[in-house]
């Protein structure tokens, strides 16, 4: 049996709400309409739906009585199921109190209860996968045959979810939309630019587009809503203007479609959150390879830690970030947050970089090195020091890996512990700083590129963008400000390791 959180995460926020869970959480065995004016006839484990339940002391009557029959939930809608006399009837009576979306319509909701139950109740395996992924072919199938033409679903981002039979008799652009599983970026503008999707937004029942001069034949649109959401469309493509009735037979399938897609969103969200707990503990060190490569699906084979960092507080760019991380690179990576930083993990390999993109806000993008899976928090170590580079610019890169910056990262630690260690003080370079920052000269940089390109005097005033004969006249200048004997091994060492330190530390 299945519990009533695991309901609830299933069908998703966009229609239910738990307002008060159990501890711990009771089990659902079925679901019950609680009629106006008739006594109920409850069991235990009866999601126990309010449906005429509009006051509040109907509602405290209604928790009580489910509570002392052994009812799981009861389920209310706004604003009657969070008064708090409500609330607190069902604390105390120990029952789970659950909300459910304003526009959201009872018979609907029953439908897609009942769906869920039976799935736990016969296929338990199959809510590990991809739930009603074959059942949304089916369906394309079925509104297909309402509407007698070829028809895809497709989420909110133009991909395609499912799509029926008889393809062959469509356009190329619906043969490379099947193909590409999403709407291609030209057919997709072509579209956008008649309105298409603007249309979708404002909650149009049916839109036909008429064939286009490229050959495109037409299209009529149904959107997919639920509780007031847009939560995808069908296209049928068809020969020609529709009639109003078979029109409004397609429009009628939408809210089944609706259900389904709540469905598979549902899960995914769950299967997602698991995810990113359990990835969480595996960058912690609190959980095993072993979890990871049961539950997370991980190939035994190296990977990295991915980092990535995003400018301001861009809410949006954040989520946005997680879900191409979710969408797939190499294997099947699984995205977490940790402290205001989104974490992935990618098959060594594989294109992280690809997630440092300038259109989306150019993130920075780092990734430590490939390790064993029981090695991840050493990998996530150093794609954070990776990430501190990139913060602090001594790097000019937006993205990086811990192996690839490695000559940037042995300076930045040897001048972070040198100057731990006062190492600048020493000597007389900070005779040669301080004249500096009086006059306004740039001895000190002289120097550091003179110690880098040793011999190579025109290399050196190339990297500062002066003449060459000024690159020497500055430097027989320091000689004059500081006794240094720049024939010495060891003294030229020490004061690379100097200026290394300004300069990094």
């Amino acid at each position: 049996m299945v519990s009533v959180r695991s309901v609830v995460d299933r069908v998703g926020p966009t229609l239910l709400h738990a307002v008060q869970l159990p501890d711990p959480c009771p089990a659902v065995a079925d679901v019950v309409i609680a009629e106006p004016g008739a006594p109920a006839q409850l069991a235990a484990g009866d999601l126990v739906l309010g449906v005429a339940t509009t006051g509040q002391d109907a509602a405290v009557e209604l928790v009580r009585s489910s509570a002392a029959a052994g009812a799981a939930a009861v389920l209310l809608k706004p604003p009657v199921a969070r008064k708090p006399p409500v609330r607190r009837a069902a604390r105390s009576a120990g029952i789970a109190l659950i909300e459910v979306h304003a526009a959201t319509a009872w018979a609907q909701l029953v439908w897609l209860l009942r769906t869920v139950l039976d799935a736990a109740a016969e296929e338990p395996e199959s809510l590990e996968g991809d739930p009603g992924s074959g059942d949304l072919f089916r369906l394309a199938d079925a509104v297909a045959a309402v509407v007698d033409a070829p028809v895809t679903i497709e989420d909110t981002n133009s991909r395609v979810l499912a799509y029926s039979a008889r393809q062959d008799i469509t356009d190329p652009a619906r043969v490379s939309t099947i193909m590409g599983r999403r709407i291609p970026d030209d057919v997709l503008a072509k579209f956008r630019s008649r309105g298409v999707f603007r249309e979708l937004s404002r909650g149009r029942q049916t839109i036909f587009v008429p064939a286009q001069r490229d050959g495109t034949l037409p299209r009529l649109i149904v959107p997919i809503r639920m509780g007031g959401e847009l939560l995808g469309s069908m296209w049928a493509v068809v020969r020609g203007p529709v009639s109003d009735e078979r029109a409004a037979a397609f429009a009628d399938t939408a809210p089944v479609v609706a259900l389904h897609l709540l469905r598979r969103r549902a899960h995914a969200d769950a299967q997602r959150r698991a995810s990113a707990e359990l990835l969480r503990a595996v960058l912690e060190g609190k959980a095993g390879p072993r979890a990871a490569v049961a539950e997370l699906e991980l190939t035994d084979e190296p990977h990295r830690v991915v980092v990535i960092d995003t400018p301001g507080d861009d809410e949006g760019l954040r989520l946005a970030l997680l879900e191409r991380m979710s969408q797939g690179i190499g294997h099947r990576p699984i995205a977490t947050e940790l402290g205001g930083l989104l974490y992935t993990v990618v098959p060594d390999g594989a294109d992280w970089s690809a997630l440092a993109d300038p259109a989306r806000g150019a993130p920075r993008v780092a990734a430590g090195s490939a390790v064993k899976l029981g090695e991840l928090p050493r990998s996530r170590a150093e794609a954070e020091e990776t990430l501190s580079l990139l913060r602090a610019g001594v790097v000019e890169a937006s993205s990086g890996s811990f192996d690839g910056l490695w000559t940037a990262l042995a300076l930045h630690r040897t001048a972070t512990a040198a100057a731990a260690a006062g190492v600048v003080e020493l000597g007389p370079l900070d005779t040669l700083r301080e004249y500096d920052r009086a006059n306004r000269t740039e001895y000190v940089e002289t120097l550091y590129e003179w110690l880098r390109h040793p011999g190579d005097p025109r290399s050196a005033a190339q990297a500062l963008r002066i003449h060459p004969n000024t690159f020497r006249y500055r430097m027989r200048r320091v000689l004059d400000l500081v006794p240094l004997d720049l024939d010495d091994a060891d003294v030229r060492l020490a004061l690379l390791v100097q200026l290394v330190t300004v300069r990094w530390s």
